[in-house]
């Protein structure tokens, strides 16, 4: 198996296209008969035979003709794709389930058009192009995406058939592309937001307007609020104790790895948080996204949304990516 895998990738030139734009020239482009091609020489080879034991000569003449025929259509098939110009675009990112869809533009310098090209990655849908002569045209080509992550949809094969489906002309571009999948979002209500006595900086019980009394320090408490006098007073009782205060405090809303502590498994905590992040941009709010050894402050917009997102996409496997097979 390992010795015909090789072989395979020796005869069809497999291997990604570093080199942009992708020209299909004639050691790239692979033909062979199509079953309607067979059908058609397997009768003209009837037809010879009549003719030869009858001897007729209209009859030679018509599958001479219909040969030559069949062999110029081989030739415009082949043409249809040699010397075709390929350059991928840039894929717009998609959930998970969603079908992301890859750019192509085509160039085409001859003053031929090319007619019914058909592209598709192995197992997908195929997406049908064709290329005014001496112009460009773009084609998308679709892939139902499964899994969350960067995306690497393999190489695209592109075939045609055109004029009259005698013969199939084959080819393998391999552009080096991605596109990034987000987790599937998981439509549930928002978390609260949390109370914060330095917006955007720390996180706290209260505001820090009116002077509500005094409490044992926490952690996060900050220096300033320590109340010296106080302590001074009864140090043995109270070794460390903090101003509260009530009033002006400002709320963040977090959407926090933490909280979804309950959900059974890490994709569904990131499902979660990604319906968050989009219910949090549909209202318009600040929010702030804090995943296990990231974080990101509260903020609101296109911007932050989508690097939320992609946080989320690439959380667990920032350098892996998600292979197509081969």
């Amino acid at each position: 198996m390992a010795a015909f895998a090789r072989l395979r990738r020796w005869l069809f030139r497999f291997g990604r296209d570093e080199r942009v734009p992708i020209v299909l020239t004639q050691r790239r482009i692979f033909i062979l008969p199509t079953a309607v091609g067979i059908a058609y020489a397997a009768v003209l080879c009837v037809m010879l035979v009549g003719a030869v034991n009858y001897n007729l000569s209209l009859g030679h003449a018509l599958v001479f003709l219909l040969v030559g025929l069949g062999l110029v259509t081989m030739v415009h098939t082949f043409r249809n794709l040699a010397g075709l110009a390929i350059t991928p675009g840039r894929a717009e990112p998609v959930f998970a389930g969603d079908v992301a869809r890859f750019p192509l533009h085509l160039a085409n310098a001859r003053r031929e058009r090319r007619c019914a090209l058909q592209f598709r990655f192995a197992g997908n849908a195929t997406a049908i192009a064709s290329v005014p002569a001496t112009g460009k045209a773009q084609v998308n080509v679709p892939y139902a995406t499964q899994r969350r992550g960067r995306l690497d949809p393999g190489r695209i094969t592109l075939e045609a058939s055109y004029p009259l489906g005698f013969f199939r002309a084959w080819s393998y571009p391999h552009p080096v592309f991605s596109c990034l999948v987000y987790p599937r979002p998981e439509m549930r209500p928002l978390p609260p937001p949390t109370p914060v006595t330095d917006p955007g900086l720390a996180r706290g019980a209260g505001g820090h307007e009116d002077f509500a009394g005094l409490r044992l320090r926490q952690p996060a408490d900050s220096p300033r609020h320590i109340a010296w006098k106080a302590v001074a007073r009864n140090v043995e009782a109270y070794p460390l104790l903090v101003k509260h205060f009530a009033g002006g405090a400002g709320e963040e809303l977090w959407l926090d790895w933490q909280l979804t502590a309950d959900e059974e498994d890490a994709e569904t905590r990131l499902s979660v948080l990604a319906g968050w992040v989009l219910a949090a941009e549909a209202a318009q709010l600040a929010y702030g996204l804090a995943l296990p050894g990231l974080t990101l402050t509260p903020a609101c917009g296109t911007a932050h949304r989508d690097a939320c997102l992609e946080a989320l996409a690439l959380y667990g496997h920032e350098t892996e990516t998600t292979a197509a097979p081969r």
